[in-house]
């Protein structure tokens, strides 16, 4: 039997329970937030990688609504209008070629993602689209797969409330710079790391203040702090959390 797709849980994690690896092996959405450079996009697809889900990077599909805006209609990220015909066509012609533009992580377009997304109208074009997408999560390698993982900054409290795991990757402001600093840097942008600190805290406090969806843990979240944590030992963290979520709702459902 071919179970490249499927959730890596050893049958012996918890002995005797058919429940168990029932419940395993059925389609499940983690919700993965955090803001910028937290760690929350590594932790996603290593996740994904391990047991064999789809997996979304919904910040990118805002930072191809502000690509779009500033690359092709040339607009400002304040414009509400043209960031809503960004919007839309993002909506309607999401690719992977579009998610996977290297161009989408320069700063210009990372400043005016934060802005753009703080549209309300715009957020509500591009909702529907990651809930279809948790609900209904394309084929990983050809096969069918277990489930799905979307990480953004409201994926546990707006776009998924009803996710089976959540969890909010955070590090300290300083911490995360210096990770935005060196990998600028090592794609040989000139960059200060006084101004990247700069950025990231007016952005933290852009995403954290908007009236629509805030950045910020949901109430069941489970918080992982990478600030000295390697991504290996976050990796592991966070399966065991997965592991642990997973028998307790055995628990709960056992007669």
């Amino acid at each position: 039997m071919n179970t490249q797709n499927r959730p890596y849980f050893r049958s012996t994690d918890y002995i005797g329970s058919t429940r168990y690896r029932k419940l395993s092996m059925a389609s499940l959405v983690i919700a993965i937030d955090g803001p910028a450079a937290s760690g929350k996009g590594t932790l996603a697809r290593k996740i994904a990688e391990r047991l064999g889900f789809a997996y979304l990077d919904t910040g990118a599909i805002y930072r191809c609504t502000a690509h779009y805006l500033l690359r092709e209609l040339g607009a400002d990220a304040d414009d509400t209008a043209a960031a809503i015909k960004a919007a839309e066509y993002v909506r309607d012609h999401l690719n992977a070629e579009m998610l996977s533009n290297p161009d989408l992580r320069v700063e210009d377009v990372a400043r005016a993602t934060s802005k753009v997304a703080a549209n309300e109208k715009v957020r509500e074009i591009l909702l529907n689209a990651q809930r279809e997408y948790a609900k209904a999560p394309p084929e990983v390698n050809g096969l069918p797969t277990g489930g799905a993982i979307l990480d953004g900054r409201d994926i546990g409290t707006v776009v998924c409330p009803a996710a089976d795991v959540k969890l909010y990757v955070t590090a300290s402001t300083e911490i995360r710079a210096q990770r935005r600093f060196d990998e600028l840097a090592l794609k040989g942008e000139k960059v200060i790391y006084d101004d990247v600190l700069s950025d990231m805290a007016e952005r933290d406090q852009r995403d954290s203040e908007r009236s629509v969806a805030p950045l910020k843990p949901a109430a069941d979240a489970f918080i992982i702090d990478t600030s000295n944590e390697s991504p290996k030992d976050v990796l592991s963290r966070a399966i065991d959390i997965i592991r642990g979520h997973l028998a307790e709702q055995v628990a709960k459902n056992a007669p």
